[in-house]
């Protein structure tokens, strides 16, 4: 049967148009930002998902184009290319002189229905070999954005994405020779272009040189450093976490061994002290230790260096945030200054660009890539490989030396700002920035419990990080937070300081 002919039997028991038409398709697109860009994709988005909910069954009639046009506030002409690209694709049917029907859908086999019951949690529960969903992680709120003063780490602030170079490089991807390159299964493999610009462009900014089989894409820095706990910790492997320190690298290695070891830090970062020395691997964040920022001091890489070797200790290195503020003279990651292949290294794209894009890396001897690789292949297979181009191409391009030294300029004035501001909001407390880190540690006097003076600064529109969730005693570090500035406005920083040190003097 065609579907002219199918739409004519339905319209015995389907209604021409919905009951209440202004009520029922201003709530339809309720959601439409009619100041925003791509009305028409997200009109016939709005359409599919009223289709394939049930929203707008089979036969229904569909405004007019000049009738919706009105009331959306649209242009006619949006409204028929929306039409005509859902009759192109068989959601709607155009009838001559009688307008746009909804085509309908194939027939749903039946509804799935999950009872909502404790005894049908606890069913599911008692089979769970560990409970990821329980373990201390650090919260923010998925819609920071919308808060006027968000100090926080690791997210960014749009108006510094470049937009236009990265749409230039994501159309160059997708010419018809790119996207014969990109859509192949590489098996194990990645884009080589994307490992060409990381040898070429990259890795040498940080001194480092490695060969093609040395490296190896990641879905962010985290990704790499699960695939590296796999592949080297035994249930009774002795694993060194910096403490205080990265609450998911400590997660992650705590499903594999029970033996992770508190290892402590200074104002020169992870100590290499007795504890350090009987572990089999330790995770260190040398450029700027996290969450404390302190930069270790080239005397103290030697060292940690001269401890690994002598002890046959791998160094898990995470330069999450190695080259985004031009500040003070650059020091040499750990990997640069290895002479004795006992370094892992995890690098990011992701926080010099924005953390959705989900790039990382890791670049160790050749045996140990060609073994993360085979495991990667167990679990996805390989990253994305258009996300790759586009990401090739755009450090190709000369965009990403360009981007980071915009990006780093601005982010340089904002910490000269939070500098001035510290002294006159919190004066009460001790802070510590290393040079070239997006982020302050906040340490309040004795007593202080972070996690309410976060809450009572979400309430004003303020966002901070709690710092119980970065120690393994959530004691220790519970008078301290993290306050980033990648992801505010600069001319909202000095606004949002003041804000916070209001709350804090009525915590206190």
């Amino acid at each position: 049967m065609g579907k002219f002919a199918l739409l004519r039997q339905s319209e015995a028991t389907a209604p021409a148009a919905p009951p209440n038409d202004v009520l029922f398709w201003g709530s339809l697109f309720q959601g439409l930002d009619r100041g925003g860009s791509f009305l028409q994709l997200q009109i016939r988005r709005m359409i599919v998902t009223a289709i394939e909910d049930g929203r707008l069954p089979l036969g229904v009639r569909m405004p007019s184009s000049r009738d919706l046009a009105a009331l959306l506030k649209v242009s006619r002409n949006t409204i028929v290319i929306a039409y005509e690209q859902l009759v192109d694709q068989n959601f709607l049917v155009s009838r001559e002189r009688s307008g746009y029907f909804v085509a309908g859908l194939p027939k749903q086999i039946g509804e799935a229905k999950l009872p909502a019951t404790e005894a049908y949690s606890r069913r599911w529960t008692e089979r769970f070999a560990l409970q990821p969903s329980t373990f201390r992680n650090i919260v923010k709120p998925l819609d920071w954005q919308t808060y006027p003063y968000p100090f926080i780490f690791g997210q960014f602030d749009p108006s510094l994405f470049p937009t236009n170079d990265w749409r230039e490089s994501a159309r160059a991807a997708l010419s018809v020779p790119e996207i014969n390159n990109w859509a192949r299964d590489m098996i194990d493999g990645d884009d080589p272009a994307l490992i060409e610009q990381l040898q070429r462009q990259v890795l040498p900014r940080r001194g480092i040189r490695a060969r093609a089989d040395e490296i190896m894409i990641t879905i962010g820095a985290q990704h790499a450093l699960y695939l590296i706990a796999k592949l080297f910790v035994r249930p009774t492997t002795t694993i060194g976490m910096e403490d205080p320190g990265y609450p998911d690298a400590r997660n992650i290695f705590g499903m594999m061994t029970s033996d992770v070891v508190p290892l402590r830090v200074d104002d020169d970062g992870l100590v290499p002290d007795d504890d350090f020395a009987r572990c089999s691997l330790a995770y260190v964040t040398a450029s700027h230790q996290c969450p404390t920022t302190a930069a270790m001091s080239r005397a103290r890489r030697d060292e940690i260096l001269r401890a690994a070797r002598d002890r046959d200790i791998v160094l898990i290195e995470d330069d999450y945030e190695s080259e985004l503020i031009p500040e003070g003279d650059a020091l040499p990651p750990l990997m640069s200054l290895d002479q004795d292949q006992t370094v892992l290294y995890v690098g990011s794209l992701s926080k010099a660009l924005a953390p959705g894009l989900r790039l990382g890396y890791v670049v160790a001897p050749a045996p140990v890539v060609r073994e993360l690789r085979a495991l990667r292949r167990l679990m996805l297979r390989h990253p994305p490989l258009n996300n790759q181009r586009v990401a090739a191409l755009f450090i190709g391009l000369g965009h990403y030396r360009s981007h980071l030294q915009q990006v780093g300029r601005v982010l340089l004035e904002r910490a000269k700002l939070v500098d001035e501001l510290l002294p006159q909001t919190l004066p009460a407390c001790r802070w510590a920035r290393g040079s070239g880190s997006t982020s302050y540690w906040i340490s309040c006097p004795d007593g202080t419990d972070s996690a309410k003076l976060s809450e009572a600064a979400r309430a004003e529109g303020v966002v901070i990080e709690p710092g119980d969730v970065f120690s393994m005693s959530p004691d220790a570090t519970r008078h301290c937070f993290r306050l980033g500035f990648s992801s505010i406005r600069t001319d909202r920083i000095a606004a949002g300081m003041a804000k916070l040190g209001e709350v804090f003097a009525r915590q206190g």
